[in-house]
């Protein structure tokens, strides 16, 4: 699956906390594919996957069901994108999908509402040998997996080849003689800088409910920082604008995801230059820039009636050379152990990025209360670089932002 801008965006911006009613479960999803006999997986099932996508996974399905052969597969996009999922689940998990594309960072709220169950013991082992740690870390809660890893997703710079001799390794060198665009309205890409100065959200296991610390030293400091960002002449809030501006010449590197890249190839061609977030210097020194990691998942309603079969065809859709076909078609950029050595993969100077950003960054947390997350950090972040929000109050917002994402979800 392409995590296309939109749907990361999307994802970013979820609605406040869904009150998701399904009665929790503590079964677990059937046995490992790999442990059974193909002929004796049966079922009519259906996937969801974004539209964009669907094509790419016909013949993925296909050839599981010739492998299956007493499984059918209707494949059909999500109702509203895999960035609403645990929406659309949530409307009536007894008509949803039983496979369906989920991001990792709904995983928590879906697994709460009992839409999801915990993986079986051989399944997990399946997804701990197949694939990087972090894809296992980005599908866990509470000690149980309970989705399929597919594809992996961090923000990197791209950057015009002709204005720049090599990529700044710092924030000051980027800005110091050109622009670099981005925006400051989407909380994706600009919350981590929070992180960045040392603060956590909900803990460093991502887990913890007053986990969160932004409202200390550092994150004021941060604050700051974006102020000063507004009358940074090599910055440029883009928004919505942010590839037109690039194309235009307006800016010379952008702060994006592997979700822009075929675009931006298309107008840079050889000039496209790819790397790493720089260092950022938000008042007490040179801090590595981070971003949240994001992994793109499958996961099985736990209320399928088929729980072998859909179990089976997520497992399929999930190893290594599904990724690295889904890597072809849609540039999403695999999770596989065996991929991140191959060859190809290596060739592509984004999906390295990714690869070496992904080590720097923080894993976008499970938590329910990530919703409400999202919908106050966007405000919070384009306000104070609107300088709509005195540094007097710095102290104060980020105290209210920090008791309002720690109350728990209901």
């Amino acid at each position: 699956m392409k995590l296309n801008k939109k749907i990361a965006f999307l994802s970013m911006t979820a609605l406040a906390v869904l009150t998701l009613a399904a009665c929790s479960s503590s079964k677990t999803t059937s046995s490992s594919a790999s442990s059974s006999d193909a002929s004796s997986v049966k079922g009519d099932i259906t996937l969801w996957v974004d539209p964009a996508n669907v094509a790419s996974y016909k013949t993925l399905v296909a050839s599981f069901e010739k492998e299956y052969t007493n499984v059918n597969v209707k494949l059909t996009q999500s109702p509203t994108g895999s960035a609403n999922a645990k929406t659309d689940i949530a409307k009536d998990p007894s008509k949803a999908a039983d496979v369906f594309k989920v991001p990792n960072d709904q995983l928590g709220a879906l697994a709460n509402a009992g839409y999801i169950n915990p993986l079986s013991p051989d399944a997990t082992n399946w997804v701990k040998t197949n694939d990087i740690d972090i894809a296992g870390q980005a599908v866990s809660w509470q000690g149980k997996y309970y989705a399929y890893p597919q594809d992996q997703q961090s923000n990197v710079i791209f950057y015009n080849k002709d204005k720049f001799q090599q990529a700044p390794a710092s924030w000051s060198q980027f800005t110091a003689t050109t622009a670099i665009g981005t925006d400051f309205t989407n909380s994706y890409n600009w919350y981590p800088a929070f992180l960045s100065n040392g603060s956590v959200l909900y803990g460093k296991d991502g887990e913890t409910l007053d986990g969160t610390d932004a409202n200390k030293v550092g994150g004021v400091e941060t604050m700051t920082w974006f102020a000063k960002q507004k009358t940074n002449t090599g910055v440029v809030n883009s928004k919505t604008a942010l590839l037109n501006d690039f194309q235009s010449g307006k800016t010379s590197a952008v702060l994006d995801g592997p979700w822009d890249a075929a675009n931006i190839k298309k107008f840079l061609g050889d000039k496209m230059g790819v790397t790493t977030l720089p260092k950022i210097d938000f008042g007490s020194g040179e801090k590595q820039m981070q971003a949240f990691s994001g992994v793109g998942t499958l996961a099985v309603n736990s209320q399928s009636k088929y729980q072998k079969a859909a179990s089976a065809l997520a497992e399929y859709l999930s190893n290594a050379d599904s990724q690295k076909a889904l890597y072809t078609a849609n540039a999403a950029i695999p999770v596989a152990k065996s991929l991140q050595t191959d060859s190809t993969i290596k060739a592509d100077p984004v999906a390295t990025a990714v690869i070496n950003q992904v080590t720097k960054d923080t894993l976008m947390p499970k938590r329910p209360e990530m919703a409400t997350f999202w919908t106050l950090a966007a405000p919070m972040i384009s306000n104070t670089y609107e300088g709509k929000i005195p540094a007097s109050d710095y102290q104060k917002q980020l105290d209210t932002f920090v008791t309002s994402i720690s109350k728990a979800a209901k």
